[in-house]
């Protein structure tokens, strides 16, 4: 691991996973459309959102994604990693109240370019709501030593 709690390349393996986990509140939709500019009716008009093939409101899909990004951030490979992509494709809805359990597991990894791709998967209890993958760029001890030395 990095001074930051963060796994550098020579600490991965395939295979490894980690999770977070949150509950997407009225709060963070509400604000996520002030963040994002995205007031689409379906998110934040419960009237509206009724009348849809959903039966109410839906938090953003983006919202949703982005306990990816905090898995990725946070948990693994974690602090120091830069995301470069991210494939994603929205399964079902998230409401809500619901809790977003986003998972991370390393698929494959380029060492010398410290490049490592994750399948990416977001849950509400036994449903998969997102699924994809993400590229990132994370720390290297073997950069650190050299550029100190």
């Amino acid at each position: 691991m990095n001074e930051l709690n963060g796994y550098d390349i020579e600490d991965l393996q395939e295979g490894m996973s980690a999770s977070f986990s949150k509950t997407i509140t009225e709060a963070d939709i509400i604000l996520f459309a002030g963040a994002s500019g995205d007031n689409n009716a379906i998110h934040i008009n419960e009237q509206f959102a009724k009348t849809t093939a959903f039966g109410g409101r839906i938090a953003h899909g983006f919202l949703t994604a982005s306990t990816i990004s905090a898995a990725i951030a946070n948990r693994l490979p974690g602090p120091g990693t830069v995301y470069m992509s991210q494939q994603m494709n929205f399964l079902a809805p998230v409401r809500p109240g619901d809790t977003v359990e986003a998972t991370v597991t390393v698929k494959g990894m380029v060492r010398d370019r410290a490049r490592v791709t994750l399948r990416t998967v977001c849950r509400v209890n036994d449903t998969v709501v997102v699924e994809g993958e993400a590229l990132v760029k994370v720390t290297s001890a073997a950069r650190r030593l050299a550029k100190a030395g």
